[in-house]
């Protein structure tokens, strides 16, 4: 046991984000798009302006999920300040999600959030999310072992996104596709809707991870009241749960047997009680002679052969972002096998710079072969890393199994570690 604690864990994030800043995606756009990326740029600085004077904040440019502004904007794309900083704090490896404003996104939403089909050129937002993917692959290429990114398609061209995703695999984007969301009063079609059946099947082909983000999928929370924010915290991690039984019960999971699907950022604890209703639904909805779940479900359920906590066992995990100590301790009803820790870098709730102290805090006292599973062959799995490849840099870098599983005492916490709700004071209570 002494040897292996002396081996370094190699540090995969399963939730990280990064983008180009507003302007630097011009080159990344087809050239007819230009005089309408200048125009569109101006307008939304000057919209940014506005929000920005009656948020109380000095930029709000280059935010990520939710309006979250990022500590320095250049954290988003700086190559060399982002491994600066992820190997100070032990992570060797990033699943990257978009972090900008892509170009043509109405305002105020981000790349996260569905536009409605209400904007006047569903053409120019796809043009703009194909710049991101550009962009990526340049991103990627800079540390290609190290980093997965994932694709952003859009809803309204499901042939133009499979022809996306087919690109992006062709160029280096191994991380997946980023499932968007579709909200009511969106315009799109619910993410339970055959429309999608293309989409589920290259992604099979393709062997490209979903992921639905925390923040795909919300809602327009309307004029800047002073809870529109407020309501925004509160219900955006449901919004992100209700891709998992839109999945489900649609029969995509049945059908594609081979399809792996992660909800991320969206917390974990609440996977259990989730499951354990789903399944008393499917069970009534299936089996039921009698009541409104027979009568409103038995169509939808008549095909599928599994339970949902059956086709989460086999196909489906959580992006854990702030994996508090009392989640961990939930692990194996949540399956170890299903659960991917996530630094959430760059934004400020992240465990940056406190990542070993997050680690220590969680995973202290834990079986360093779950722990492995959880920081590490979980993500390398879903999002096509290979752990051989970043060994060396993890002995460099990475805490070792005895570092990690050695338990914090919460008192040496320091204070401004709380921003990250991993190490936020409430945590040592629910040890």
């Amino acid at each position: 046991m002494s040897d292996e604690m002396e081996q370094h864990h190699v540090v995969i994030s399963a939730d990280c984000h990064a983008g180009a800043s507003i302007r630097d995606y011009r080159p990344y756009l087809e050239t007819k798009y230009h005089e309408r990326f200048d125009e569109w740029v101006a307008a939304t600085e000057a919209a940014y302006a506005q929000i920005s004077s009656r948020m109380g904040e000095t930029s709000v440019l280059n935010v990520g999920v939710g309006g979250d502004p990022v500590a320095d904007a250049d954290r988003n794309w700086d190559f060399d300040r982002r491994w600066r900083e992820a190997y100070a704090d032990g992570v060797v490896a990033e699943v990257v999600f978009p972090n900008t404003q892509p170009p043509f996104a109405p305002l105020p939403s981000t790349m996260f959030e569905a536009p409605s089909l209400s904007f006047d050129d569903a053409e120019l937002r796809f043009a703009g999310l194909r710049a991101h993917n550009r962009w990526a692959v340049d991103f990627v290429s800079q540390a290609p072992a190290q980093r997965s990114a994932v694709v952003q398609v859009f809803l309204g061209d499901v042939a133009g996104s499979v022809r996306e995703l087919e690109w992006a695999r062709d160029n280096g984007l191994r991380g997946g596709m980023l499932l968007p969301g579709a909200p009511p009063g969106s315009g799109f079609e619910p993410l339970y809707s055959p429309a999608y059946e293309p989409l589920w099947a290259a992604c099979v082909d393709l062997d490209y991870t979903v992921t639905h983000h925390s923040g795909g999928g919300t809602p327009d929370f309307g004029p800047y009241y002073p809870a529109s924010m407020a309501m925004f915290m509160l219900e955006v991690t449901w919004w992100g749960h209700r891709a998992l039984w839109h999945l489900m019960f649609s029969g995509v999971f049945e059908r594609h047997p081979q399809l792996r699907f992660v909800n991320t950022e969206t917390g974990t604890k609440w996977i259990v009680d989730t499951l354990d209703e789903l399944d008393t639904f499917y069970e009534r909805m299936k089996h039921a002679q009698h009541g409104s779940e027979a009568l409103f479900g038995r169509i939808a359920t008549a095909e599928l052969s599994l339970r949902p906590s059956e086709y989460w066992r086999r196909q489906c995990a959580i992006g854990a972002s702030f994996l508090r100590p009392m989640e961990c301790a939930l692990r194996h009803q949540v399956g170890v096998d299903n659960i991917m820790w996530g630094s959430d870098y760059p934004h400020l709730e992240a465990t940056t710079p406190y990542t070993l102290e997050h680690l220590r805090l969680t995973f202290g006292g834990v079986d360093p072969a779950e722990t492995t599973k959880m920081l590490t062959t979980n993500a390398a799995r879903f999002y096509h890393f290979d752990v051989d490849a970043l060994r060396s840099l993890a002995d460099q870098w990475c805490p070792t199994k005895g570092q990690v599983y050695e338990r914090l005492d919460f008192a040496t916490v320091p204070e401004d570690a709380s921003k990250c709700p991993g190490l936020a004071p409430h945590t040592q209570w629910e040890r």
